[in-house]
């Protein structure tokens, strides 16, 4: 069996401006072993029924899948509250049945229904048909699930309006990794309006008709509503099955400390790390989440190298990797020289990192991205493309984001950006801190000076929280350490962008005999952004007989799966330039 790279929704950027609001480690130890309440308790719901019937056509297009809906506690300490309802589908398994496996396909605000519609065969296939495959859109995703999907703006011109004149729709303006002091000098300026249009934002979503929900959304109210309906399909005894990618391993360690005792067959592919969620806001960890980025920019850079100009346009004659990063790095200078100019150029430097950012997850599309956006930005850039053609670029790149589980896009009905993922990170995070925008600003010229050259100054990224006026009713902040009914398997790449291996190590090393690691050698988010059948084969053993490999095993990509033109994964780790870009 190969895996294929999973779509995932982003946000539209077909606006001219950029309208994109980004959202996808020291381990506090102590935490991990911390006393907390029991869980189990307040999650014994399960009276109601799912009525399955067929799925909506404009959404799900595999007429075989069932889809319905189930009524749950908005608050599972308080159900005075009233209930949520979610939107759930089913792909049935195709051998005997052995129960059922729920997957998240990530975010947050990934939409599981879409999610299996896209990638049923994969799923029933690496899990051995044995299970049926079960999904929801959590609360706060898509417009069938209620609460549905956040908004904190009626539509894009009143959001462009709102932060017309910011970072938030320029991005950030910067060379040289900031070593220019005008350049550190004119993004700290931007501090004061940044954080008084943040704190207005914050209040707009609690204003919203979103609002009265947000605090009943987040990764605790995911798990019990897994639990939820697992009780429904299974019964209240019986294992839970669950696969998680991205932030969906979230959801799955959580889960697997919240009720061990219900911990059937677990797969978390592309660990957040739990512990530096459960004690750090979120907006202070993304850095540290991007520390192998650059060298996933580095692989690209080298394939393209390897291959040469007949199979990568970026490529001359003769080119090694750095003459090639060379090209990259001028394209950026060039653009953001003409900022300096024309500040409403038709493509930002903030733009070619972002389309530059949205090919570290998957290297399969890394042979087009150069041959064709490549060329196309090198035009517009020097003012030699037509008008529309930047347009073209930007929606290209929604294509691409859209794989992004860490990205979402607004809804048909509100083309304004989703703040779904800012809400459900917010709701999880920590208490306010008293981080200020100028923290903020500051830990972004950090990164970019320390952790990730190339992308550490994306922006707009998640929200940060310290803005953000509502924390979830619930938190599940630890124990990380509880002993499980059933061993879980989790899985890294060791080059992964945004959810790097040592979250992988921590989650393993704290769940210690009851977890197996397995790695990947290769680069992108998640293992199923190159195709392995070492890997397939060990989920496989995993999830129909329980068979798990030995720790330390690492399983290689594919040979023939050639990212390049006669270039494969080997190829370009056996090349990647240790040198700094």
């Amino acid at each position: 069996m190969s895996k294929t790279p999973q779509t995932y929704h982003a946000w539209s950027l077909d606006s001219p401006c950029q309208t994109m609001v980004y959202y996808s480690f020291a381990p506090i130890l102590v935490l991990a072993f911390a006393s907390t309440t029991s869980y189990a308790a307040a999650s014994n719901f399960g009276g109601s029924q799912i009525q399955w019937g067929a799925c909506d056509p404009s959404v799900v297009n595999d007429t075989s899948l069932a889809c319905g809906f189930l009524e749950v506690p908005l608050d599972y300490q308080d159900p005075s509250v009233g209930n949520a309802r979610l939107a759930i589908i089913k792909a049935n398994a195709t051998g005997e049945r052995r129960g059922s496996l729920f997957f998240n396909p990530g975010g947050p605000g990934g939409t599981g229904i879409q999610e299996v519609n896209d990638n049923k065969e994969l799923l029933l296939e690496v899990t051995g048909g044995v299970y049926d495959i079960v999904s929801w859109d959590p609360r706060g995703v898509g417009n069938r699930t209620s609460p549905g999907e956040i908004f904190c703006f009626d539509s894009l011109a009143e959001y462009s309006t709102f932060f017309n004149g910011t970072i938030e729709l320029t991005g950030i303006e910067e060379t040289g990794n900031f070593t220019d002091p005008a350049d550190v000098k004119a993004l700290l300026a931007q501090a004061p309006i940044m954080q008084t249009k943040y704190e207005e934002v914050g209040q707009k979503c609690l204003r919203s008709s979103s609002g009265k929900f947000l605090k009943y959304i987040g990764t605790a109210a995911a798990v019990r509503d897994m639990v939820s309906i697992a009780n429904v399909l299974d019964g209240p005894e019986a294992p839970i099955n669950y696969m998680g990618t991205s932030y969906g391993t979230l959801i799955g360690s959580w889960f697997v400390n919240m009720f061990p005792e219900r911990v059937g067959r677990v797969i978390l592919d592309g660990l957040f790390d739990p512990i530096a969620f459960a004690t750090q806001e979120p907006g202070n960890t993304f850095s540290s989440q991007r520390v192998f980025s650059d060298t996933v920019y580095k692989a690209l850079i080298t394939g393209c190298a390897l291959t040469g100009p007949s199979g990568c346009a970026a490529a001359s004659e003769g080119d090694g990797p750095l003459d090639i990063d060379a090209k990259f790095q001028a394209l950026l200078q060039h653009a953001y020289d003409a900022t300096k100019v024309n500040s409403s150029v038709p493509l930002t430097p903030g733009d070619i990192r972002l389309a530059l950012w949205g090919e570290m997850y998957f290297s399969s599309d890394w042979s087009n991205f150069v041959n064709e956006e490549y060329p196309q930005m090198v035009q517009i850039v020097n003012g030699e493309a037509p008008a529309n053609t930047s347009r073209a670029i930007r929606k290209r790149s929604t294509d691409m984001i859209r794989r992004m589980p860490l990205m979402k896009r607004s809804s048909e009905s509100n083309d304004s950006p989703s703040y779904t993922t800012s809400a459900i990170y917010c709701a999880d995070s920590v208490d306010p801190q008293g981080t200020t925008m100028e923290d903020v600003l500051e830990g972004i010229i950090s990164a970019s000076r320390n952790v990730s050259h190339m992308f550490g100054s994306l922006w707009p990224f998640p929200f940060y929280c310290s803005f953000w006026p509502v924390r979830s009713v619930e938190r599940y902040q630890g124990p990380f350490n509880k002993k499980l009914a059933n061993k879980i398997l989790i899985a890294s790449n060791l080059l992964d962008p945004i959810t790097p291996l040592p979250a992988a190590e921590t989650l393993a090393g704290l769940l210690g005999q009851d977890a197996v690691l397995v790695r990947q050698n290769g680069f992108g988010h998640t293992t199923v952004s190159a195709p392995s059948a070492c890997m397939n084969e060990i989920f496989f053993a995993y999830m129909t007989n329980g068979t798990l490999p030995a720790n330390g095993t690492v399983c290689e990509v594919d040979a023939d799966f050639e990212v390049f033109t006669g270039v494969n994964t080997a190829d370009i780790l056996a090349h990647i330039p240790s040198t700094d870009i």
